[in-house]
């Protein structure tokens, strides 16, 4: 079964200013380009285009549970989770990811997404796009991955049912 996986609004706003805040950073680069220089005008675009691309590429989208495993789905390449390599799925209470800490991901661009770490739980990885509605799967290899379904207690449902 597939679970949605809805923008909070604070992921909506960051995004849509974000989104303009690179598109006029890029027509500002081409306006003033004679000042600027050609490499720089085309360097930065090119990254800016890059993040975009790469946030938007790997943001999570839904999650799909089947009989043989957990699906992440992204836009570039779904994550799949064998289901012999989850200890468990719970829902958990967001204060627990509280106060986290990216280490090397995105913090509300798109969504929440990479390795990210508090006092309370550790090292997590989050495919996420919200902070509340959270989910803890727990793997064979003691990683902590968070998940944002729409409906938590169903999501949890559906994977022990």
């Amino acid at each position: 079964m597939t679970h949605k996986a809805s923008l909070d609004k604070f992921v909506k706003v960051t995004t849509v200013a974000i989104n303009i805040l690179f598109a006029v950073s890029i027509i500002s680069f081409f306006t003033v380009m004679k000042e600027l220089g050609l490499a720089f005008t085309l360097i930065s675009g090119i990254f800016l285009l890059l993040v975009f691309g790469l946030a938007y590429a790997y943001r999570p989208m839904s999650y799909t549970i089947n009989d043989s495993s957990l699906i992440i789905h992204r836009p570039i390449k779904d994550l799949e989770i064998e289901r012999y390599k989850i200890v468990s799925v719970e829902v958990l209470d967001p204060e627990k990811i509280a106060y986290s800490l990216k280490t090397f991901g995105v913090g509300g661009y798109y969504g929440y997404f990479g390795k990210f770490a508090n006092t309370k739980m550790g090292s997590m990885t989050w495919y996420a796009t919200r902070k509340d509605n959270t989910v803890l799967v727990r793997t064979t290899e003691d990683e902590k991955i968070i998940l944002t379904p729409d409906d938590p207690l169903a999501f949890v449902a559906d994977y022990y049912g």
